[in-house]
């Protein structure tokens, strides 16, 4: 990490700090201290592990969509450190809008193509949105109408949210099966803003997004040729983002919530998610505290629980990441190369 990340990450601590002590400061410190006294720490155990699976099960992916028959194996430390170093650059850039390049890096270091790893990351980006998108679809029916009944606002959030992946995933769909049009489309846009706004900016960014459409587009035959391997990728997916969405319901379980129903618990993580996307800040910070504290308000009628269940989620399914991602980046991996070199020599 630079020094650029370094003071970026420092901040995300002090935001999330201040987040927490705000939360906090109305609540009585001696009730936290008995919350902590009865917590159930085997439910708070299960939860780390789901997050540690979450981790395992995207190395998993990547596992799947990089191996080819002939080519020696990575090391599982190689793979296993992408998903943490995702985690903590997307904790620390705006709509997580870091972790892509930081897992392209990740990979050149271990002796990957750059071209080969984009187009692996681009395969498991469209994945993970259509899984995303999938597992929303299914809690709208299960949670969304209760969520309207008593949280307007958080409704109109959650709706925003699904669209704008309902948009993100029709865009890649068309480029996928109607190419030309949406080539066409893209061009058309852009010569129609460079006309309005006269200036070059307008004709670099239509050069990137015609060259991202095209990489997308041959990315796409590929995918379409490897049925088998996208259904694995798929599956363990959705592995991962069961791992994560379950989490709320084992805190609720360390806390002693009595009357915890993991169906509606795991669609309300859902639509938290969803919320925290569309947030620019980086991690969705207070966003994703105001929604958990909403929502799950429903189910902790102690404003003391309440927050100690926020902090530990909030920890779990964040901070948890972005330390494991220092760690990450911290250890260096074993080149690809430098493993064929020894295979050789043997």
């Amino acid at each position: 990490m630079n020094r650029k990340n370094k003071l970026a990450l420092g901040l995300m601590v002090l935001l999330g700090g201040w987040i927490f002590w705000h939360e906090g400061k109305e609540i009585n410190f001696h009730q936290v201290i008995k919350g902590l006294a009865h917590l159930q720490w085997y439910w708070l155990v299960v939860a780390v592990l789901l997050m540690l699976l979450s981790f395992v099960a995207e190395a998993a992916v990547l596992k799947t969509l990089l191996e080819k028959k002939g080519e020696p194996k990575q090391p599982r430390w190689n793979l296993l450190r992408v998903p943490p170093i995702q985690a903590v650059f997307n904790a620390i850039t705006p709509f997580s809008s870091g972790g892509q390049p930081a897992q392209l890096v990740a990979l050149l270091k271990i002796g990957y193509e750059g071209g080969r790893a984009s187009s692996v990351l681009l395969m498991k980006f469209v994945i993970y949105q259509l899984m995303v998108l999938i597992n929303f679809i299914l809690t709208m029916f299960i949670g969304f109408h209760q969520v309207v009944m008593q949280f307007h606002g958080l409704a109109w959030l959650i709706a925003f949210g699904f669209t704008i992946h309902v948009i993100t995933i029709g865009t890649l769909l068309m480029i996928m099966f109607y190419y030309s049009f949406t080539k066409g489309l893209t061009r058309g846009f852009f010569q129609l803003l460079g006309k309005i706004f006269k200036t070059p900016r307008i004709q670099k960014w239509s050069d990137q997004a015609m060259l991202k459409i095209e990489t997308f587009h041959q990315e796409s035959i590929q995918l379409k040729r490897e049925k088998k391997k996208v259904l694995r990728a798929a599956i363990l997916t959705l592995v991962q983002l069961m791992a994560y969405y379950l989490i709320p319901y084992f805190v609720l379980l360390a806390l002693n919530v009595a009357h915890v129903d993991l169906i509606t618990v795991f669609s309300m993580h859902v639509m938290i998610v969803m919320i925290t996307s569309i947030f620019p800040v980086p991690g969705g910070a207070g966003g994703a505290e105001y929604s958990f504290k909403t929502l799950f308000s429903l189910f902790i009628p102690s404003q003391t629980l309440l927050i100690l269940g926020m902090f530990l989620w909030r920890f779990i399914t964040f901070y948890l990441g972005m330390i494991l991602g220092i760690i990450a980046t911290s250890i260096p991996p074993k080149r690809m190369f430098d493993r064929k070199s020894e295979q050789d020599k043997m």
